[in-house]
């Protein structure tokens, strides 16, 4: 049987002053966009979905996403005049379809501050706390893509809990003390200057810098679109922060945490001050001049008596890469459990093997004047060093590692006896020679077998890294550099160098110069872990870890670390409150002094230190002995100082809870930010600061590499907003774009971005804004009086509204779990593909010529209705931008569950989940399932039919179907036969006509030209056939119909478009 229906043409119409207005109050006259897809709410502008230039359009066409400015003649162009114009239902609102980020964005956030959204929103919710604790960024220069991506996670999450109804307290903030401030400040004055520069007028400076740094990445966060307590952030030089830190310091020091001792720690002589591990970086390509060198041994004791068989020509091995160690060398350390070997070397050359820096290697000169030379080595190592040598080793005897404990040899510089020692199980035969160089003045593990038998920690380097006198003949020289050389070469002249040669491996370097550091002993303040490690290691356990691998990496670096040493001798910072004996140098620091330094801090901040004199900065009680002390001159490290943030923000500000519900910073901050702040919180209060911690990755270029200014590839996060100096390269995207980019990714891992990512961002943000403004303009008479009841409802349409809860539940689990990249493909899914491409393609025939009054359109509005508010709200967190202007232009009001009228999107509320929605039964759902496969298959054959010039547009078509499941044909019969429009067949293929078969017999190929088939579901199959429609084409809906012609009054009209054209047309209010 033939069906018909109505076609999806749109016509133009004129303008008029009847436009329906908003009945909630309009909040500001936004500047509108003057292009051309654009249109004015004030002007009454209409525009059209498609062009009457176009005669038909293809169901490929038709199936795109829904645009709401037509092409071609109705841009700017006035249509020919048609008779039924007036009766059509366009889309009508002044949602522009292009962004115009750079005005619009700024418009919106400045209408959020003006009317205080946040604030409202904070105090209108009643669903308990949540608290984000903001890792403080270093206030030392602009900011960069990771601060964004870092940012804007954190603002995600925040305004989906605004949308939870949770009270979000956020008060972001800055790092503001440390060596990169101050260098920054040194860097910017001549050398008279730096001169004349006081501690306290370097003070001044850098606080200035800082407090200007923040202003300008504080601009650079809200044009972001991140919502916070701006207002009032926490700077870590404000002297409550700074009076609340001393606090922490010293409830450390009296529980026994704090000490001062000589051990070495990373110095960093290109900056001159210690460095904790975080303050590292690692590059793989540092090269050293790895020395092997030989230490003539003089006794043993009687458990290897028989080594005296090979004096005086015995000597040990050991290998290093740190050769300016060695004027430090105060033992030699073996492994217990070894197998060590004595052998001869012999001149015979065996294959030389080649050095892993281009073949650079060079013999030293004991090999050539050794009559007799013998050697001890690990026994597994003695292959691998005849090989690097090229020398023969002829094995003599072979002994334990414990055995050569307390040999003693000569130490080849100062000949110095020094003792064999046993090692840790650090040593091994992966590399050297199985001896290890050990100067515990040099290294931790050095350190701790000095401890272990009482060995001098000798330390002959200054703070630029240069020989002290000390040293004897290397004075004055560069470790590092000249110094280096010199005790190879002395090593050499006397015939105690094997061999050099150059060793690329990963080296401690300044993250902030760039430069080597080396491990010096000083005189440091160290905050002990080991009184507390078992405790961290109890709290990491309880602490929600995303992704779950963070808590192996905290794990690993808590269990393992050393002493925290957190003395700087730095000026910009906080003061170690501590005051030395001007004679015997002992510390004085107690409850007493460390309270009266707190309460001066707290009011006059941390400068009173360098300003106030000694006797001032005692408490009353050591008045009178202040002249026997002076102040100390070490700050604290900058870790300390945001690691104490807990205790300066979280339990001093009001709302705010401790411990925090989340933590959020890249990864590198395990070794960072989240140890210091756990490790401090540990130590005062027994538990950890946070609940919940999740990491991100790094930001890479979208090839995948580490951005760099030397290579060209750093993208600005500020130029991907705004734009670039060149307009056509450097595009301005907006923030949501931007923001969109950060949902998309896998912030787990290393993220990549560039052009290409971004313009691949913009296209979906467009066709999302393409979307939403189809829904608006399609709900511009729309009033919630008009709802259809859910039983009412074709089944087209609770179909769409099961999917809808559906895709809703499954935004909120991955909002839940802050798997932001699934929302992303969830959303780009179904609004782009699954909405636009079936339900809103096949809704424009109801929507446009079905009748304004019409049940069909009216059920289509009530799910398009629920359909903007939904996703319009769970995209707020993520594209708030466009989720407020779409807000600001529903054509209806809308009110909260507690009856709230909701002005502003985050006033609405999470979408309430509509259990009957979800209850939309489960056959329906399959039976639904198989009418979209076949719908994709029905387009195939309409394809074939419009390439051999059948047709043109899909509705000058007429389908057949005949389905080889009884069950299934009996189904797709009733659709054709169904009461309402909106679940008929013809409706679903944009077709005129369906006919359903029930045989194949006697068909003739010349009526269906076109045919096909297909397995729904891999095993119902049907066939597919296309021909021309029958009858003539309705000039009003396009849909070929035989009704055409039979109405005297109007000839041209198929049956529906007649009765809704004889109906009186309803009233438009006003504008």
């Amino acid at each position: 049987m033939a069906m018909q229906t109505s076609s999806c043409r749109a016509l133009s119409m004129r303008n008029c002053s009847s436009i329906r207005r908003k009945t909630s109050f309009n909040l500001l006259n936004f500047r509108r966009s003057s292009s051309a897809e654009g249109f004015s709410l004030l002007n009454g502008t209409y525009c059209s979905t498609y062009s009457s230039k176009k005669s038909s359009l293809s169901s490929k066409q038709r199936s795109c996403e829904p645009v709401m400015a037509a092409n071609g003649s109705s841009e700017g162009k006035k249509q020919e005049d048609g008779k039924y114009k007036h009766t059509i239902d366009l889309p009508k609102t002044a949602f522009g379809l292009r962004a115009n980020s750079i005005i619009r964005e700024p418009e919106i956030q400045k209408l959020w501050d003006e009317n205080q959204i946040f604030k409202r929103v904070v105090d209108g919710n009643n669903g308990g706390s949540f608290v984000l604790h903001d890792g403080p960024p270093y206030a030392n220069g602009d900011l960069h893509m990771g601060h964004a991506l870092n940012k804007i996670l954190k603002d995600i999450i925040n305004r989906y809990k605004l949308l939870q109804n949770y009270q979000v307290h956020y008060v972001p903030g800055w790092d503001c003390h440390g060596l990169p401030i101050e260098l920054k400040v040194l860097q910017s004055l001549d050398q008279d200057a730096r001169k004349e520069l006081t501690p306290l007028k370097l003070r001044a400076k850098a606080a200035k810098f800082a407090k200007a740094t923040v202003k300008t990445q504080m601009a650079a966060f809200k044009r972001y679109g991140v919502w916070a307590d701006w207002e009032h952030p926490y700077l870590t030089l404000d002297p409550e922060y700074e009076a609340a830190q001393i606090e922490v310091f010293g409830q450390m020091a009296l529980q026994g945490c704090i000490y001062r001792g000589r051990k070495p720690v990373h110095w960093s002589p290109s900056s001159r001050t210690a460095l904790a591990e975080a303050e590292l970086e690692y590059p793989e390509d540092h090269v050293s001049k790895s020395v092997y060198a030989v230490f003539k041994l003089v006794s043993v004791p009687t458990s290897c008596e028989m080594l005296e068989d090979f004096f005086p020509n015995l000597g040990i091995a050991i290998w290093t890469t740190t050769p300016w160690t060695i004027p430090a060398n105060a033992a030699v350390a073996v492994n217990s459990k070894l197998q060590y070997a004595v052998v001869e070397v012999h001149s015979d050359s065996v294959d030389f093997s080649p050095s892993n820096i281009d073949g650079k290697k060079k013999l030293g000169n004991v090999l050539n004047q050794h009559d007799k030379l013998l050697l001890i080595v690990a026994l597994d190592l003695v292959p691998t060093l005849e090989a690097k040598w090229g020398k023969k080793l002829v094995l003599k005897k072979t002994l334990t590692g414990s055995q050569l404990e307390n040999c003693r040899y000569v130490h080849p510089i100062d000949d110095r006896e020094c003792p064999v020692v046993i090692g840790g199980d650090y040593i091994t035969t992966e590399s050297g020679t199985g001896l290890v160089h050990t100067a515990p003045g040099h290294g931790q593990e050095d350190y701790v077998t000095g401890l272990k038998y009482g060995l001098p920690i000798f330390s002959p380097v200054d703070d630029d890294g240069m020989f002290t006198e000390e040293s004897g003949p290397f004075s004055g020289l560069d470790v590092l550099g000249n110094g280096n050389v010199a005790v190879i070469e002395y090593l050499d002249e006397n015939s105690s160098m094997i061999m050099v040669e150059p060793y690329k491996h990963k080296y401690p370097y300044d993250w902030r110069t760039k430069k080597p550091t080396i491990f010096r002993a000083t005189e440091q303040w160290f905050a002990s872990v080991e009184g507390f490690r078992e405790a961290a290691m109890d709290a990491i356990d309880q602490v929600t870890w995303i992704p779950s691998q963070a808590e192996n990496r905290i794990s690993s670096m808590t269990s393992s670390r050393s002493d925290w040493c957190i003395s700087r001798q730095r000026t910009w910072g906080v003061p170690i409150p501590v005051f030395y004996h001007v004679e015997s140098k002992e510390p004085l620091m107690n409850e007493e002094t460390i309270d009266h330094i707190q309460s001066i801090i707290s009011q006059k901040g941390s400068d009173a230190w360098w300003y106030m004199k000694v006797e001032e900065l005692l408490p009353e009680k050591y008045r009178n002995e202040a002249s026997n002390y002076e102040k100390g001159t070490d700050t604290m490290d900058v870790w300390f100082d945001s690691g104490s943030s807990w205790a300066a923000v979280l339990e001093k500000r009001s709302g705010l809870s401790y411990p925090a519900d989340l933590y959020l910073e890249g990864t590198d901050q395990h070794r960072g930010w989240f140890q210091s702040s756990l490790l401090t919180s540990i130590a005062t209060n027994g538990k950890a600061p946070y609940h919940g911690v999740i990491t991100h990755g790094f930001v890479l270029d979208e090839k995948g590499f580490k951005m760099s200014k030397s290579l060209g590839n750093v993208v600005d996060p500020s130029t991907v907003i705004e734009g670039g100096k060149n307009s056509k390269q450097d595009l301005a995207f907006g923030a949501d774009v931007l923001r969109l980019w950060v949902s998309s990714v896998d912030y787990t891992g290393d993220v990549m971005i560039g052009t290409q990512v971004l313009r691949q961002m913009s296209d979906i943000y467009r066709k999302l804004r393409g979307t939403l403004r189809y829904l608006l303009g399609n709900l511009h008479d729309w009033k919630d009086d008009y709802s259809v009841p859910y039983g009412e409802l074709p089944m087209i349409d609770q179909y769409a509204l099961f999917q809808l809860e559906n895709v809703v539940k499954n935004i909120k689990e991955s909002y839940d779990s802050y798997q932001f990249f699934k929302i992303f493909q969830i959303i780009q899914r179904f609004v782009i593909v699954d909405l636009s491409n079936f339900y809103l393609d096949v809704a424009k025939d109801r929507l446009y010529v079905g009748g304004t009054s019409s049940s069909t359109r009216r059920s289509c509005q009530t799910v398009l209705s629920v359909h903007l508010l939904s996703i319009v709200r769970v995209l707020a967190p993520i594209l708030p931008h466009l989720a407020e202007d779409v807000w600001q232009h529903l054509p209806f009001q809308f009110t909260t569950e507690n009856g709230r009228l909701a002005n502003f999107v985050f006033e609405s509320k999470w979408p309430m989940l509509n259990e009957r929605h979800l209850a939309f039964p489960e056959k329906e759902v399959d039976f639904w399932g198989k009418i979209l496969e076949l719908r994709t298959e029905v387009n195939k054959v309409l394809e074939v039919a419009r390439g051999k010039k059948l047709i043109g547009s899909s509705l000058e078509a007429k389908v057949y179907l005949h389905a080889f499941d009884n069950n299934l044909a009996a189904r797709l019969v009733n659709m054709c036969a169904s009461e309402n429009d909106a679940d008929t067949l013809h409706c679903i293929f944009i077709t005129s006509q369906v006919e359903i078969l029930p045989s194949l017999e006697n068909l003739q190929d010349e009526d269906i030209p076109c045919i096909g088939e297909y397995l729904i579901q891999g095993k119902n199959k049907i066939w597919i056939g296309v021909s021309r429609a029958t009858g003539s084409k309705c000039d009003r809906c396009w849909n070929f119909s035989s009704q055409v012609g039979t109405f005297e009054d109007h000839p041209s009209l198929c049956g529906r478009c007649y009765n809704v054209v004889s109906q009186p047309m309803p009233v438009v209010a006003a504008a």
